[in-house]
């Protein structure tokens, strides 16, 4: 049952994001990086903070299937992966809409999204309402951060809203499942 201190906090975050502002924040996979992944200068920001190239990618985190379908075209094959995945996938779709375009692909228009199982991104997602950005909380180049105390100051002092009450969570840093979405609807699995 969710605490009113969970609620207040997400609720916090949430409004955070909404300000087009950065938070450092556990996924489902490792401590990362995000913001609203609709806004083009809150995801340039990111690649700011990363030392990136604007022109890598980055991952779109969503809550659910039906928010899924509001940015992309599912294949019925692909909700099938999506429903018996045990593990985080991350799948690249093709010609994605409401997205910021900073985070699409340009050789082929395409995007990386996950549907997040972690309990506190799934919450923050349904509040915010909103896909989010989801990057590993490290300058593009480091070793990602299994702990939060491995996160670079560099990186905690430029992202503007720390998740705080999550410090100790060891992530799994084991990456993703990656699989594309060809355009003839041909599923590609790029690493498992």
């Amino acid at each position: 049952m969710e605490t009113n201190i969970e609620y207040t906090y997400i609720n916090k975050v949430s409004e955070v994001l909404l300000e087009g502002k950065t938070i450092l924040y556990p996924t489902d996979t490792v401590w990362g990086l995000g913001c609203d992944a609709t806004n083009g200068k809150a995801v340039s920001e990111i690649y700011k903070i990363k030392k990136r190239k604007e022109s890598k990618s980055l991952i779109v985190l969503v809550n659910s299937l039906e928010m899924l379908k509001k940015y992309v075209f599912v294949p019925e094959e692909v909700i099938n992966i999506i429903k018996n995945s045990t593990k985080p996938t991350t799948i690249i779709y093709q010609d994605p809409k409401g997205i910021s375009e900073k985070i699409i692909n340009k050789e082929d228009n395409s995007v990386a999204i996950r549907i997040v199982k972690d309990e506190f991104c799934h919450k923050l997602i349904s509040q915010f309402g909103k896909p989010i950005v989801s990057t590993s909380a490290n300058i593009s180049g480091e070793d990602t951060p299994k702990v939060f105390k491995d996160i670079s100051e560099e990186v905690k002092l430029k992202t503007e809203f720390i998740v705080s009450h999550l410090y100790e969570k060891q992530k799994d840093t084991k990456p993703s499942t990656i699989l594309k979405i060809g355009k003839d609807g041909s599923v590609i699995t790029l690493r498992t």
